[in-house]
């Protein structure tokens, strides 16, 4: 005999098999254990008599989030758990948690509780009534607001992300860098081949895709406080942003990747130099400039290692034989530049013509060589 709770799983599960899920709710997680249950609950609240599902999409959380979605999902078939291992980044996470689904309509929120979840049904609803191809949680329009969530600076930032995407964007919303928002599945599955995979705010990116074809809602909601976990917002998680902006800015010319390439690149001069200046002058000047050189092509390595290549990073012996393969690309770069500069000079003659098309080509080289063999 079953128990009334087992009853009304099996009458969910036939439910959904009868007649599958018309609305899917991704959420992207890293280290949220402690806010799984709640979400799931609220989320359930907040969507009666809908046929939805949850996915989480776990990036390999130490704390075990994926082990307490899928003890939630023994009971419930609604809810389901994508384990990602040795791939990170909340912009893959969401792409893969959205293309997994076969509802019409799909909703991202974020897993730290800070969503106000009672938008889904408003939102699932102008997309039921093809009122809106995209629907977005806005921070920044009528009654919402942002700093309950966010310290002074972080509001700040938030703030000035908002008005370079808009630029950027050249669309008429209030928040297109929310992480809270709602589309109908077609806008993903035309999308999906243009995102990029490793960056943060995957909503600028989809707009952005669809060149400003959008029929897009924006619904008010007031960012909460966080209650459990920490936040992922760091140095790296700005930078991908400005390089994705970038990027769209250049129609994808300069990949986020790129940026952050070259600015480690840039600090590597800086290094060259001040390794050279720290030398005693007894040191003859090939010796200087030979260890000069290796100082500032090991630190590029081990900065590009950990943030330009965060989701391949190199462990163990991959490290090791890493770099040196690193340095051996970089120094046939060098000699490359020194190669290029000397032509360019004698077909043109300008010095510093000659010196910066041959840095821009080992530039190049660098980065093609060791994008391909290292990471």
């Amino acid at each position: 005999m079953l128990t009334k709770d087992a009853h009304r799983v099996q009458m969910t599960a036939e439910t959904t098999s009868d007649l599958g899920f018309e609305f899917t709710v991704v959420v992207p997680a890293f280290n949220e254990r402690d806010n799984v249950a709640p979400l799931i609950a609220r989320i359930d609240a907040a969507l009666p008599d809908v046929r939805w599902q949850v996915i989480y999409v776990d990036d390999n959380s130490p704390d075990g989030t994926a082990q307490a979605v899928k003890a939630i999902a023994q009971t419930d078939p609604r809810v389901s758990c994508i384990r990602r291992i040795g791939r990170r980044g909340l912009a893959g996470a969401v792409t893969e948690g959205m293309l997994a689904s076969a509802a019409p309509y799909i909703a991202v929120i974020d897993a730290d509780l800070q969503h106000d979840e009672t938008l889904l049904k408003p939102m699932f609803d102008l997309l039921k009534a093809d009122k809106a191809d995209l629907v977005i949680a806005s921070r920044y329009s009528g009654d919402g607001a942002a700093d309950a969530g966010f310290s002074a600076t972080r509001a700040a930032g938030s703030r000035f992300a908002t008005r370079l995407a808009r630029l950027v964007l050249k669309v008429d919303v209030t928040d297109p860098v929310s992480g809270f928002f709602a589309l109908q599945r077609r806008i993903i599955d035309e999308a999906a081949p243009k995102l990029a995979t490793d960056g943060f705010k995957i909503l600028f990116d989809i707009i952005a895709a669809h060149s400003g074809r959008l029929r897009i809602a924006e619904l008010a909601y007031v960012f909460r406080e966080r209650l459990a976990g920490d936040s992922k917002l760091d140095s790296r998680v700005v930078l991908d942003y400005l390089g994705l902006i970038l990027a769209r800015a250049s129609n994808n010319f300069i990949s986020p990747r790129l940026l952050l390439f070259g600015l480690v690149g840039a600090s590597g001069v800086a290094v060259h130099i001040l390794v050279l200046r720290l030398l005693p002058d007894a040191v003859a000047f090939f010796p200087a400039q030979f260890l000069a050189a290796l100082v500032a092509m090991t630190t590029n390595f081990f900065i590009n290692n950990a943030v330009t290549y965060r989701d391949r990073r190199r462990h163990g012996l991959g490290l090791i034989t890493g770099y040196v393969q690193f340095c051996a690309l970089c120094s046939v770069g060098f000699l490359a530049n020194l190669a290029v500069a000397n032509q360019m000079a004698q077909w043109f003659g300008g010095r510093l013509l000659a010196g910066a098309t041959g840095a821009v080509f080992g530039a190049i080289w660098n980065y093609v060589s060791t994008a391909l063999a290292v990471w």
